[in-house]
C-alpha cells in the first residue's frame, strides 16, 4: 500500500483541469501546439477548451470537464468502492462525451449526413484534437480505469488498470479502427448501399478460393497461393533461424559476431534490394542461367519468377526476424536442467532433445507465427519477383491503385489474410496450451550452456554456414551497382552516385548539404528514432500484462496486438488516410502519422519477442518483489526488465530497422516535407537510377549497422551462469562431467 494512496489519481485530474486553461484545444494547421500557446487565452481557433465551450459555440466540450469535476469528487473520498463509482462515472461521461462529438461533428458540421435531417445543419463546426483535447481526454481515459481497479478490477492495481485500459484505446483507435474502416468497404455494393450480398460475390470467387491447377487447368486462387507460400516460409524461417540462434549460442565463439552481423543484413535493408540481387543472380539474364547456358547449353528461362522466387526472397527477409527470437530464448535456457540432465547419465544428444529443445517450444511458435504473418502481409518482394504468381497483398495494392480502383475488392482480400492469421493464432494457442516453459528463477544458476551435441554441431553448421555464405554473394551482387557506372553496360568503377546523393559543399554560409538524398535521410532518421523506443516500450508492456495478469477479453487483447500483421501495409497505409484525414484526428500530411504507422505496424514482435522471454521467467520474481512493498511499477522496471534484455533488444532492433526500410506501409503517407529513404529509393528506382538507388542501400546498412551495435552496447546482455567455462575445455568436457 503506497503512503499516498489517490496520488495518481489527484495528478490526472489536476493534469485534465490544466489542459482546459493553458493549451490550445484544436491542432491549428502549419502550427504547432508550442507556438499556439500565447493565443490560448484569445477568441481565435488557437483558444483553450474552456473559450471553446463558453464563447466559440462549442457547448460539447463542457462534457470533458463535467466528467473532470465527477472525478475530482471522487478523488477526495477514501480509495474504495464509492470512490471508484466516482471516478468511473466520471471519465465515462467525460472521454465517451468528447468521443462521440469529436466524430458526429467535423469541419463541416455534421459528421453523418442523417444528423442534417434528424437535427438538423450545424451552425458550427470543429477541428482536429489538439495538445489540449489529447491531454483531457488521455487524463479521462486513466481515471476510469482507476475506477475500474477501485472496484476490483485487475485485483485492485491502478497500474495494471491503467496500462490494459490504456493500450486497449490505442489499439482500438489505431489499430482497429481504421482497418475496421477499411474492411467495411466489403460490405458496401456499387450504389454504396449496405450489402451482405455484395461482400459474398467477393470473397467466394474462383479468383480467390480456384483450384484449377490441381485438375492442370489455370492457376489456383490467390488465397492457395498465399497460404502455400506462408506455410513455406514461416517452417523455413523458423528452421533456418533456430540453427542460426543456436550456432550463436552454444557454437563456436568465432562465428558469433560474424553470424550476428551477417544474419541482420536482410532485415536491415529494403526488400526490393534483395530482390535485384537474387534477379542478378537468378533472373533470365542472370549469372547462373548464363553459366548454365555456356557450359551446359540449357537456355536461359524466367524459371526464377514465381513460388520460387518470392520464397527465397521471403526467407532471406524474414529469417533475421526468427533469428533474433530465437537468440533470446536460447539464453534464457538455464544451463542448470542441462547439467542435471547430465548428471542423471544423459549424453548431451539426449539432454539436447528431451530438454533443451521442449524448452524452445514458445520461441518456435512465435517464430513461426510471425514468419506466418510477415509472409501473408509482404508485399515487396511478390512485386519484385512474383512474376505472374499473385498473392493477396500484390491483388490489393493493385486493387487500390490499378486502373480500376476498387475498395470492395480489395477490403475482401483484407478479410482472407484477417482469416487466416486467427487461423494460425489459435493454432498456435493450441499447440502451446497452458503448458510451462518456466526456466530463469529467483535461485541462483551458476551453470555453463551445454555445447552442441556434434551431430547437432555439425547439421548446423552445414546448413546454416552455406546460407549466410549465399546471403554474402547475394549482397555482394546487389550492392556492387552502386559502385559500377551502368550495370550490364559499363562495369567501371566510380563513386559518382555517392556524389549525387551524399555530396557535401561549402557555401558562403558554411557546410551545404548539397546530396539530393539528405533530407530524406535525416527524416527517416528521425521518425525512425521517435518510433523505435516507443514501440519496444509498449510492445514489452503488453507481453508483460498478457504473461503476468488475467482479465476478461485477453484473448481479443492479444489478437488485436498482433492484428496490424495480418494485413499488408498497403491496407494499413490508405487505412491512415481514410481514418485520420478528416476530425476528430487530422494527421495526415504530418510526421506523426509516419511515426504511429510505423509503431503499430511493428509492434507485433515486441509483443511475441516479449512473450517468449516472460514464459520462461519464473513469478516468484514477481511476488518476491511484491512481497518486499515494491510497488507493481517497480517490479516491472527493476526485477522483470532487466531479466529481459534479449528481448528488449530484438524489439528495439527490428523497430527501428523496419521504421527505416518499410515501403508499403507509408508510401500513401509521406508528402515533399516529409520523405523518407525508402520512398526516394522508388523513386530512383522507377527513373532507372539503379546507381544511386544502390548506392543509397550502402549507406543506410552501414548506418542501421552501427545503430544495431550502439543499441546492443547500451542494452547489454543477461547473463544467467556465473561461472566460465575452462578455455581449454572440448566438445566432450560435459558429457566427462556426467
Amino acid at each position: 500500500m503506497t503512503r499516498r494512496p489517490n496520488a495518481a489519481v489527484w495528478l490526472c485530474t489536476a493534469a485534465g483541469l490544466l489542459a482546459y486553461l493553458v493549451l490550445p484545444w484544436y491542432a491549428i494547421q502549419d502550427t504547432s501546439w508550442y507556438e499556439a500557446l500565447p493565443q490560448v487565452f484569445s477568441a481565435g481557433d488557437a483558444a483553450n477548451g474552456l473559450l471553446q465551450a463558453l464563447r466559440q459555440g462549442r457547448p460539447w466540450l463542457l462534457l470533458g470537464l463535467a466528467g473532470l469535476v465527477l472525478c475530482a469528487i471522487g478523488a477526495c473520498l477514501r480509495p474504495g468502492r464509492a470512490q471508484g463509482r466516482w471516478l468511473l462515472a466520471g471519465g465515462l461521461v467525460g472521454a465517451l462525451g468528447l468521443a462521440l462529438a469529436g466524430f458526429s461533428i467535423g469541419a463541416r458540421g455534421w459528421s453523418i449526413a442523417a444528423f442534417n435531417h434528424a437535427f438538423g445543419e450545424l451552425a458550427v463546426n470543429q477541428f482536429g484534437i489538439g495538445a489540449g483535447g489529447f491531454v483531457v481526454v488521455a487524463a479521462l481515459i486513466l481515471l476510469a480505469a482507476f475506477g475500474l481497479a477501485r472496484l476490483g478490477f485487475f485485483r485492485g492495481d491502478l497500474f495494471v488498470s491503467g496500462a490494459v485500459v490504456g493500450c486497449a484505446v490505442l489499439m482500438l483507435l489505431f489499430i482497429a479502427y481504421p482497418v475496421g474502416k477499411a474492411l467495411a468497404g466489403a460490405f458496401f455494393n456499387e450504389d454504396g448501399q449496405w450489402s451482405v450480398q455484395a461482400f459474398a460475390d467477393r470473397i467466394f470467387t474462383s479468383r480467390i478460393w480456384g483450384l484449377g491447377c490441381l485438375r492442370g487447368g489455370a492457376a489456383c486462387g490467390v488465397a492457395w497461393n498465399t497460404l502455400l507460400l506462408a506455410l513455406f516460409t514461416a517452417a523455413g524461417t523458423t528452421f533456418l533461424g533456430t540453427l542460426m540462434a543456436l550456432m550463436a549460442e552454444r557454437g563456436s565463439k568465432r562465428w558469433q559476431g560474424p553470424l550476428r552481423v551477417i544474419a541482420l543484413l536482410p532485415i536491415i535493408t529494403p526488400p526490393f534490394v534483395v530482390g535485384l540481387g537474387l534477379i542478378l543472380l537468378f533472373g533470365r539474364a542472370g549469372v547462373v542461367n548464363q553459366a548454365l547456358e555456356a557450359w551446359f547449353g540449357v537456355p536461359a528461362t524466367r524459371w526464377f519468377y514465381g513460388l520460387p522466387g518470392i520464397l527465397t526472397a521471403q526467407l532471406f527477409a524474414f529469417t533475421p526476424i526468427a533469428f533474433m527470437i530465437m537468440r533470446g530464448v536460447v539464453q534464457g535456457i538455464a544451463p542448470s536442467l542441462e547439467e542435471a540432465a547430465q548428471m542423471l547419465r544423459a549424453d548431451r544428444r539426449r539432454t539436447f532433445f528431451t530438454v533443451t529443445l521442449p524448452l524452445l517450444k514458445p520461441g518456435l511458435a512465435n517464430a513461426f507465427l510471425v514468419g506466418f504473418i510477415e509472409s501473408i502481409a509482404d508485399f515487396g518482394n511478390p512485386v519484385v519477383v512474383g512474376g505472374q504468381y499473385s498473392v493477396l497483398s500484390t491483388d490489393i495494392f493493385f486493387a487500390i491503385v490499378g486502373a480500376q480502383y476498387d475498395q470492395g475488392r480489395a477490403a475482401s482480400l483484407a478479410w482472407v489474410l484477417t482469416l487466416f492469421a486467427l487461423a494460425v493464432f489459435a493454432l498456435q494457442r493450441r499447440v502451446l496450451g497452458k503448458r510451462s516453459f518456466t526456466t530463469v528463477s529467483g535461485k541462483g544458476d551458476a551453470g555453463i550452456p551445454m555445447p552442441l551435441p556434434d551431430g547437432v554441431r555439425r547439421t548446423t553448421y552445414a546448413i546454416a554456414l552455406p546460407w549466410i555464405l549465399f546471403t554474402v554473394v547475394v549482397y555482394l551482387f546487389a550492392f556492387a551497382g552502386g559502385f559500377v557506372q551502368t550495370w550490364g553496360r559499363d562495369y567501371s568503377l566510380t563513386l559518382n552516385h555517392f556524389r549525387t546523393a551524399f555530396s557535401l559543399e561549402w557555401g558562403q554560409f558554411g557546410l551545404v548539404w548539397a546530396g539530393t538524398a539528405w533530407n530524406s535521410l535525416w527524416t527517416t532518421l528521425k521518425l525512425a528514432g521517435i518510433s523505435a523506443p516507443i514501440t519496444a516500450a509498449v510492445g514489452l508492456l503488453i507481453a508483460w500484462l498478457l504473461a503476468r495478469n488475467e482479465f476478461k477479453g485477453q484473448g481479443a487483447f492479444e489478437f488485436a496486438a498482433l492484428l496490424a500483421f495480418a494485413i499488408p501495409g498497403t491496407v494499413l497505409g490508405v487505412s491512415y488516410i481514410l481514418a485520420f484525414n478528416v476530425p476528430p484526428l487530422e494527421l495526415t500530411g504530418t510526421g506523426l502519422i509516419i511515426v504511429l504507422c510505423f509503431m503499430f505496424r511493428n509492434l507485433p514482435v515486441g509483443v511475441r519477442a516479449g512473450t517468449a522471454a516472460f514464459k520462461q521467467l519464473d513469478r516468484s520474481l514477481d511476488e518476491a518483489s511484491l512481497m518486499l512493498r515494491a510497488s507493481t511499477s517497480q517490479t516491472l522496471f527493476k526485477v522483470v526488465l532487466p531479466l529481459l534484455k534479449p528481448a528488449l533488444v530484438a524489439a528495439l532492433v527490428y523497430s527501428f530497422v523496419r521504421a527505416m526500410t518499410t515501403v508499403s506501409a507509408v508510401i500513401f503517407l509521406v508528402t515533399a516535407e516529409n520523405e523518407l529513404a525508402t520512398t526516394y529509393i522508388i523513386g530512383r528506382v522507377g527513373n532507372g537510377d539503379y546507381g544511386v538507388a544502390l548506392a543509397y542501400c550502402t549507406v543506410l546498412i552501414v548506418l542501421m549497422s552501427a545503430a544495431i551495435a550502439l543499441i546492443q552496447l547500451l542494452v547489454g546482455e543477461r547473463k544467467l551462469g556465473r561461472r566460465r567455462a575452462p578455455a581449454h575445455q572440448g566438445h566432450h568436457k560435459m558429457e566427462q562431467l556426467a
